[in-house]
């Protein structure tokens, strides 16, 4: 079977709570949504099948911590990681899954295979798309069998009424999970932005134990 890769690089990552990282970033070609905000526009892509990724994994060495399936949705291609997910658990290489947290079914097959998953909850007011409320409950309850952590990301039209949502939602399952609040910067509108960033943090810090400001590290730092 083959794959749509968009790009195999490594890098350290960038966002969320392990940001700073060194990994290996396994792009995915395709997407199930249009999010507003999407900062991974994919227009080229060529086909491997597993054996053929695995090998450009390898000539990147050791010393990483771990391999980031990334995209685009990785879970598109499910049938393609039944095939690759086997091989890196194998070979003792931590897999790190960053998904728009809606395909709950895809997740659960492949879930055993999986260290760490780094979710979205995808807000209608930032997508510009219908809520997935729902998605991501199923999502994150088949989740939750490794390790997981929530990444929002806010823009000024992000409401006070769809953080408590996405706290609530959270909450329902376990206060300790991890809630990051990504800010997606606008450059006349970035004080602002900073200001119902902290409003934000003020409030789920009420109900979540673990709540965070992080923005995307890597575009600080002038890095892939």
């Amino acid at each position: 079977m083959r794959a749509k890769i968009a790009e195999v690089f490594r890098s350290i990552q960038g966002e969320g709570i392990y940001h700073g990282v060194d990994q290996i970033f396994v792009r995915f070609y395709g997407c199930n949504l249009k999010c507003n905000f999407c900062d991974t526009p994919l227009a080229n892509y060529e086909e491997l099948d597993s054996l053929e990724l695995m090998d450009r994994i390898s000539a990147f060495g050791n010393g990483y911590h771990s391999i980031s399936l990334t995209g685009g949705e990785p879970l598109l291609q499910v049938d393609f990681l039944k095939e690759l997910l086997p091989v890196l658990k194998s070979k003792g290489i931590r897999t790190y899954l960053e998904t728009n947290g809606i395909l709950h079914q895809e997740l659960s097959s492949v879930i055993d295979y999986i260290d760490i998953v780094s979710m979205d909850f995808k807000l209608a007011s930032s997508t510009g798309m219908p809520e997935f409320w729902n998605e991501h409950e199923k999502f994150l309850s088949i989740a939750l069998k490794k390790e997981v952590f929530v990444k929002v990301v806010v823009l000024n039209s992000t409401t006070q009424k769809e953080i408590g949502r996405s706290v609530k939602l959270i909450r329902s399952f376990n206060k300790n999970i991890n809630l990051i609040l990504q800010p997606e910067f606008i450059q006349s509108k970035e004080e602002e932005l900073i200001t119902k960033m902290k409003v934000f943090k003020n409030l789920a810090s009420q109900y979540l134990e673990n709540v965070f400001i992080i923005g995307q590290q890597h575009k600080l730092q002038g890095v892939k």
